[in-house]
């Protein structure tokens, strides 16, 4: 076939981050949809609640109460799933029954007092403040011995199942690299040793030729949907300089950041005109001590909404036995969120 002539026909394509394929049938989107249908709803939050353990002043699970910030508040999770005070132990059984004990700190960041707020709805300069607590958050813990790797991350509504909609994200940090940015990093090793060249820094340079998978971009990052998306509208937030890690942007980058994420996120609110729920996370260079040329920053987003706000994409069936797939190609979604207003549709 000719270039892009698979647009319309099923295929596979390739994710060089991970070394999975997906399949991609673009002739699904024209079937009926008898499945269920639930009404939109977008809930009216106060910008202050006496019940929630996030907002200023009120008192949280450990019988602290939070001090009365406006801004970025830090703390650890009341109920966190990692401890510095894990025993060590290791069983191994034939090599297939096997368990050994992680170490770890979980932290959590509120990014703004105000209990109605999302970053889509914040400032761009209060996403940049957000941006700079990352970067201290990642290197105070990545200076600890037995931290390794360090794991920022965001649940953004119900179906993504986070438990308190004040705007937050978490932070799980800890011995080992997880499974996803172990993946990763071994491709991006494997790429380094064979082309002599940084995988992301070559993809950006395949996309910000070909422009049909851009979402948004600015000096020093551009926001894509991947050639190889699995979900509806993922997104990957790149720097367009070879980075590491957060502490290695500098000032204007750390602003073209925020002015990114700010655009993709208004982008996904106005698609439905829904507060648009999704799990995001930044993957970056381990802190274990080593050099990691390798690693070149970037940011996830995974968003279920398929057609609207009342029709969502899940991982069943043939995606959980099988294989990713998906309905949308990732042309189709780029054009989709670059045709939206940058204005937040509650603005409007």
């Amino acid at each position: 076939m000719k270039s892009k002539d698979f647009l319309s026909h099923t295929h596979r394509r390739f994710n060089p981050l991970t070394g999975e394929w997906i399949l991609v049938s673009p002739g699904r989107l024209r079937r009926p949809w008898l499945g269920k249908v639930e009404r939109p709803t977008v809930p009216s939050l106060p910008t202050y609640d006496p019940a929630c353990y996030l907002c200023p002043g009120n008192l949280r699970a450990n019988g602290e109460h939070n001090p009365d910030y406006s801004s970025t508040f830090v703390f650890d999770n009341d109920y966190s799933s990692l401890s510095r005070e894990t025993p060590d132990y290791n069983f191994d059984e034939h090599d297939l029954i096997r368990a050994e004990s992680e170490k770890g700190i979980c932290r959590v960041i509120c990014f703004s007092g105000r209990h109605d707020l999302t970053l889509a709805e914040m400032d761009p300069l209060a996403i940049e403040e957000v941006v700079n607590v990352w970067r201290e958050e990642y290197l105070r813990l990545g200076e600890l011995d037995e931290i390794n790797y360090v794991q920022i991350f965001e649940n953004k509504g119900e179906i993504m199942g986070c438990s308190n909609p004040h705007p937050h994200c978490q932070i799980w940090a800890e011995s080992t690299i997880p499974v996803e940015p172990s993946k990763e990093m071994k491709q991006l090793l494997t790429y380094k040793r064979e082309k002599g060249s940084c995988l992301l820094c070559d993809y950006m340079k395949l996309e910000s030729t070909a422009g049909d998978r851009i979402i948004n971009e600015n000096d020093a990052f551009a926001a894509v949907v991947p050639f190889w998306a699995t979900w509806p509208f993922e997104a990957l937030i790149i720097p367009k300089r070879h980075i590491p890690d957060l502490p290695a942007l500098n000032k204007p980058e750390t602003a073209a950041l925020a002015a990114s994420l700010k655009d993709l996120l208004v982008r996904y609110d106005n698609l439905f005109e829904t507060s648009f729920p999704y799990s995001s996370g930044i993957h970056q260079a381990p802190t274990d001590g080593a050099v990691h040329d390798e690693w070149h920053f970037h940011i996830h987003f995974y968003p279920p909404l398929l057609r609207s706000a009342t029709i969502k994409k899940f991982m069943v069936g043939y995606e959980m036995l099988a294989n990713p797939q998906r309905d949308i190609t990732a042309e189709a979604a780029a054009e989709r969120l670059r045709e939206m207003l940058v204005i937040h549709y509650k603005q409007r």
